[in-house]
């Protein structure tokens, strides 16, 4: 494998590898935060245990969410120097004031909520976990609008042979980065009531602390439902958005070969006799695709026969990619709903095949997510930033192989250490469960209240 194929490998594994922790840590900052809420306004002492023990799952998993994300940033040096060479002066910039605010903002007011137990008044400390979970979902903006620019870039020139900003507010309302951060922001919503229902269940089924986990999992089904509900809606708008913008990208979703007007939905791919690279043919629904890409059902939807070899990206793992995704997301709606209806009374914890099923289902969203960044990063290729540098051309010249190699092995070793630490903290803290010992938390309540 040469620098190319192997730096490609390593920012898949270390993007990838992070990407398990940020989308529970967008969406389990806003749980905490709404227990919390609501053990403000009720005095209700089960939501301040809630807030204790889904509190300590969220800081284990922030923690290596942070560790993990480092790694990526060196590699836009390291490994894709040439990349930060052309186009560093805008890609920086979101990045920038990501680290500068967001970032900043979230690890303030996370100490705060740490080690405030006992020092900040109630409201204050529920202010300061709300102001992480703010900050939290900010840095996943800016880090999506970098990532927007790269899938559609906009307010630029070519100057010098490299890219320099014309206009910054075009960047920061670009219309495909904001529709990618709600799109990723529901999927972290999503998996974060999965994992809360998930460990609820685990718990229901052992009729450990009933009271208690029938309001977790209660609380997060009503948040997984109008989650999962909502990211349908944004995904149909930036499946359109990528129609108008990747057309490659959007050939290779839907596996259309041919440019049509009135194109067919596809469902079942068989093999193309034409036997193009990665190739297959499809058959479907007649004219549904035109009709959701462009609200036309005569539109034409460019097939990837209309451009080169060289600009397709590959077909099936981007297809099958996003077809497992569409089918993840359609379970998730079906699950939710069935588990917001069975939460609504005092039976949950007798529905044991329900409970079976929620705990078993607590790491599909997890690869619901994965195969949404496969569809996003495969499917834009070649291209590294779409229409402007390939990803061939922005890889470092000076770094070898073996260099590569060298890192490549090093941050596998250490990111599976981090797996196993953090899985085994994570499983050991869910299983404990949450603190018995009441006078602990009343004493920490009633010290907030003086």
């Amino acid at each position: 494998m040469d620098a190319l194929a192997l730096s490609r490998l390593q920012f898949a594994v270390t993007s990838m590898f992070h990407f398990i922790f940020v989308p529970l840590t967008l969406g389990l900052s806003i749980l905490v935060a709404y227990m919390e809420s609501r053990y403000v306004r009720t005095a209700d002492e089960t939501y301040l245990r809630m807030t204790k023990f889904w509190g300590k799952l969220f800081l284990i998993n922030f923690a290596l969410g942070i560790v993990t994300g480092i790694t990526m940033e060196f590699q836009f040096g390291m490994n894709w120097a040439e990349y930060s060479k052309y186009v560093g002066d805008i890609f920086g910039a979101p990045l920038a004031i990501e680290a500068t605010v967001a970032f900043f903002l979230e690890s303030t007011f996370i100490g705060l909520w740490v080690f405030g137990w006992n020092k900040l008044s109630k409201r204050a400390h529920a202010v300061s976990i709300w102001l992480v979970a703010v900050a939290t979902n900010l840095s996943a903006l800016w880090i999506l609008l970098a990532n927007g620019w790269m899938q559609h870039p906009v307010g630029y020139t070519l100057r010098n042979n490299r890219a320099e900003m014309t206009d910054f507010v075009a960047l920061v309302t670009n219309s495909y980065g904001w529709l990618k951060f709600f799109h990723t922001l529901l999927s972290g919503y999503v998996i974060a009531a999965f994992f809360v229902m998930g460990i609820s269940a685990y718990h229901l089924l052992k009729r450990n602390d009933l009271n208690f986990f029938r309001r977790s999992f209660r609380t997060a089904a009503t948040f997984g439902l109008l989650s999962s509900i909502l990211i349908f809606l944004v995904g149909d708008f930036h499946a359109a958005e990528v129609a108008k913008t990747q057309p490659t990208k959007f050939a290779a979703m839907e596996s259309v070969w041919e440019t049509k007007q009135g194109a067919d939905y596809n469902l079942i791919v068989v093999p193309d006799p034409a036997n193009e690279r990665n190739s297959v043919e499809a058959i479907g629904i007649p004219k549904l695709m035109s009709f959701l890409a462009f609200g036309n059902a005569q539109a034409e939807v460019k097939g990837l026969k209309e451009f080169t070899p060289a600009e397709r990206p590959p077909l099936l793992p981007t297809f099958i990619s996003f077809r497992l995704m569409i089918i993840s997301g359609v379970l998730f709606v079906l699950l939710t709903i069935i588990a917001f209806f069975a939460s609504r009374g005092d039976t949950l914890d007798s529905r044991t095949t329900l409970l079976t099923i929620m705990l078993y289902a607590l790491p599909l969203p997890y690869l619901a997510a994965q195969f949404g960044w496969i569809v996003a990063e495969v499917g834009r290729q070649p291209w590294i930033v779409y229409g402007v540098l390939k990803t061939s051309d922005a890889v470092s010249k000076a770094v070898s192989p073996a260099q590569v190699w060298a890192s490549l092995i090093g941050f596998t070793f250490l990111y599976g250490f981090l797996a196993v630490v953090d899985i085994y903290l994570l499983t050991k803290t869910a299983k404990k469960g949450p603190d018995s010992d009441l006078s602990a938390i009343i004493k920490t309540a009633r010290t907030q209240e003086v």
